[in-house]
């Protein structure tokens, strides 16, 4: 089974190596890498050209676009539309694939279960990747009550975003959150691969700090709202929860 890899990024030199290496490093060869820049004013575009170079010396086929876009989720549609692959994972520019075996892991995984999703836990680290700020256990329960897979993990069939779309570009923080409802309702396969294989930097709109939150938050009630889940304020309070628990949690724990 053939993957696509996608990673978005804009003025990314700073963390972008570190994601290369973590792709570069993996032990299963039949994927692509498509990466999507924003049109990078630092040496971001230079560190792509550069590590092209080092994928197609291990045979793996490597290409980028440099443009302007709408934001992150304009330029995953993009990856996606670029990919070739029968399953599509994103990587953002700065987190990191953590174990060398993560592809192999999920292929083994999409054939035992002839799932149509596959997820992972997620640690999320702090800037240096050295202390982790929040443990994201996965699980598996009802997106009614709040639930929902860290997207940095979701190996998706192409096929499925075929069927249900891509990224709505009407929410700008939480339009993964959207996509995942709208495929969660529509009972999609979903396969738990219940270890961290992915880790994060948390720093981004929605996670950071209180203003981050405020804007995830009323997004997440709105998708509710769109999609016809009941009770959405109260749902997404019960999902803020958890993930203020899942937080306190990181501060008693270490990158291993």
């Amino acid at each position: 089974m053939k993957i696509s890899i996608i990673t978005v990024c804009y003025n990314s030199e700073k963390t972008i190596k570190e994601t290369f290496e973590s792709v570069l490093q993996q032990t299963y060869d039949n994927f692509e890498y498509i990466v999507i820049d924003g049109k990078s004013k630092d040496n971001t575009l230079k560190i792509i050209k550069d590590y092209q170079k080092k994928f197609k010396k291990r045979n793996i086929d490597f290409k980028y676009k440099s443009e302007k876009d709408k934001g992150l989720f304009d330029a995953m549609n993009k990856g996606i539309d670029e990919s070739s692959g029968e399953i599509i994972g994103i990587i953002n520019s700065d987190d990191v694939i953590h174990d060398p075996n993560a592809f192999k892991k999920i292929v083994e995984r999409f054939k035992k279960d002839k799932c149509d999703v596959t997820y992972s836990d997620l640690y999320i680290m702090d800037y240096n990747m050295e202390k982790v700020n929040r443990v994201f256990i996965s699980g598996r329960k009802s997106y009614k009550i709040g639930w929902y897979p860290p997207h940095p993990t979701m190996y998706v069939k192409k096929d499925v975003y075929n069927k249900y779309g891509k990224y709505d570009l009407e929410y700008r923080i939480a339009a993964d959150y959207d996509f995942m409802i709208r495929i969660m309702k529509n009972n999609v396969k979903m396969s738990y691969i219940q270890e961290p294989l992915i880790y994060m930097r948390s720093g981004g709109v929605s996670t950071n700090g209180f203003k981050g939150y405020k804007k995830s938050f009323d997004e997440a009630v709105n998708i509710l709202k769109h999609n016809n889940v009941k009770f959405p304020f109260l749902v997404n309070v019960r999902r803020t929860i958890v993930i203020i628990i899942q937080r306190i949690k990181g501060l008693f724990k270490r990158k291993k």
